[in-house]
């Protein structure tokens, strides 16, 4: 549910509302004007958090949360983003070019998943792993990779430290596209079934059948 298209959505229905029940209060039924702007902006007020509440009931049945899980979700996801906004800062304070292709890609992971699950938030059980475990080894071995290969100068123990975090980077960086992988499990098995069905109608249009002593495709 994306908060902003909400507050705006509630705001433009609240407002005009909000005009109405002060004009009806005002001029119907003869309120001074101080007691029928209160009149007014009490039931605005009404109409703005009453919209908020059916558009997130709506929203939680779509998905099927509950509300519980659905706090539990977006708790997680503002921490992660949190984290996220880390990420991608120290990511851009590394001047190594060789792995800024890898670096960029891992960025892009990252994001998608959390997009992803952000807009379908039941899609949080599909990445578990990525946010309870691959998102803050991610974090950590880039912020220290990002110190280590800030320093001056460095010695062999270090640029050998440098050179094993990069490859551990890597391999998480593996991790994170086989968890963006689980997070559209569901469309891929969609999209198959899909293809399956569309073969399957189309073998049964180009099957020939025999009519009047020719074959003929049906149709």
């Amino acid at each position: 549910m994306n908060p902003i298209l909400s507050v705006i959505i509630r705001t433009l229905i609240a407002m005009p509302s909000t005009g109405f029940i002060w004009l009806l209060s005002y001029a119907g039924f003869d309120q001074t004007f101080g007691m029928a702007s209160l009149i007014a902006i009490g039931a605005g007020g009404l109409v703005y958090f009453g919209l908020g509440s059916i558009m997130k009931s709506r929203f939680l049945k779509k998905h099927g949360l509950t509300r519980k899980e659905y706090h539990y979700i977006k708790k997680n996801l503002d921490e992660a983003k949190q984290k996220i906004n880390r990420l991608q800062k120290v990511q851009f304070s590394i001047r190594h070019i060789r792995s800024l292709k890898q670096r960029m890609e891992l960025v892009r992971m990252v994001r998608n998943i959390y997009s992803l699950t952000r807009k379908e938030p039941k899609r949080f059980y599909q990445a578990e792993q990525f946010y309870f475990s691959h998102l803050d080894s991610v974090l950590e071995l880039t912020e220290k990779y990002a110190f280590l290969s800030a320093q001056s100068k460095t010695n062999r123990e270090m640029q050998y430290t440098l050179d094993d975090t990069q490859r551990t980077l890597n391999e998480m960086t593996g991790a994170v596209e086989k968890d963006l992988y689980q997070v559209l499990s569901d469309d891929y098995d969609h999209l198959n079934f899909e293809i399956d069905v569309a073969k399957h109608r189309l073998n049964s249009v180009k099957e020939p059948k025999y009519l009047d002593g020719n074959w003929r495709t049906k149709k």
